[in-house]
């Protein structure tokens, strides 16, 4: 069996949910059942939404579910330099931008350029700023003529491909706020850290062929994907921390966890698993992740 690293990684925004759960469990059976390495990352580049705290809860309710990560955890905001590195390297590519998301929503009304409700960007800076404006985000430029069409097979959802030039456009790699972009901090740690395998939730599908395209760029391996369903509220929308998701670890005792939490997230993600204690739920997790991946998953 060929070397496997996976990961899980949260931002501290707040406690996990059923969403991050199943996002969770979903990456750790996937290591284990490839006899792999499972990491723990602590995405908090994005200090304005961290909570205090929010970063220890994560990994308690984790140990409490029964996963237990590999190595050490780490956090992004303590890895920085490596960020700075791989902007040094893209700056052939790299340009200022002073345009605000309302200015970029107005000029892909007046072109026409909206896919899907996304706001791709029309390159109005692409050439230098506009008289008056002050730089806010740094964009990187994708191929203009031809258009690059990014493709890859993703182990759930099979061959998935984007054109980057005309569905994006020319992406932010450092924001107005200064702080780093999740395309460009997300690729260099997976790269830096080995990942092999990402296991994620389907709503980060859109984003694989940017970080595919910065792979490619910065010289990186590109890892095979694994994008799951995600868990929605009544109104159909992503659970998450923005729409009102309730944590799941409420500090009750540890084996409710396994009724209230880790049942539902492996029914969610096609498992039927019986078990009473968390050591029997995972003991009976791994091969019915395993046959669940024979049965319904795209192979790459």
């Amino acid at each position: 069996m060929t070397s496997y690293t996976g990961r899980f990684a949260p931002s501290p925004t707040g406690p996990l949910h059923l969403g991050s759960l199943v996002a969770a469990m979903a990456s750790y059976l996937d290591a284990k059942v490839h006899r792999g390495q499972w990491l723990v990352r602590i995405e908090d580049l994005d200090r304005d939404r961290n909570v205090a705290g929010a970063d220890e809860h994560i990994l308690a309710s984790l140990q409490r579910c029964g996963m237990q990560w590999d190595g050490e955890v780490t956090w992004q905001t303590r890895r920085e330099p490596l960020y700075e590195a791989a902007l040094a390297q893209l700056a052939q590519d790299i340009y200022p931008c002073g345009c605000s998301r309302k200015e970029i929503a107005d000029s892909q009304t007046r072109l026409g350029l909206a896919h899907h409700g996304a706001l791709v960007y029309p390159g109005t800076c692409r050439a230098g700023l506009a008289p008056g404006k002050a730089p806010r985000a740094l964009r990187l430029r994708t191929p203009q003529a031809p258009h690059r069409v990014i493709a890859f097979e993703d182990r759930w959802h099979g061959h998935v491909e984007q054109d980057i030039t005309a569905q994006v456009g020319d992406f932010v790699v450092r924001r107005a706020d200064g702080f780093w972009a999740y395309q460009l901090a997300v690729v260099v740690d997976d790269g830096a850290q080995g990942i092999t395998d990402i296991v994620r939730g389907a709503d980060l599908l859109d984003s694989t062929p940017r970080q595919l395209y910065l792979q490619e760029l910065l010289g990186l391996p590109q890892p095979r994907y694994l994008h799951v369903p995600v868990v929605v509220n009544g109104d159909g929308e992503k659970l998450s921390k923005q729409t009102g998701a309730a944590a799941f670890d409420n500090g009750a005792p540890a084996e409710m966890l396994l009724a209230t939490s880790l049942l539902p997230a492996a029914r969610f993600l096609g498992l039927d698993i019986r078990a009473d204690t968390i050591p029997a739920f995972w003991q009976a997790a791994m091969p019915a992740w395993e046959n669940l991946l024979r049965a319904h998953v795209h192979t790459a």
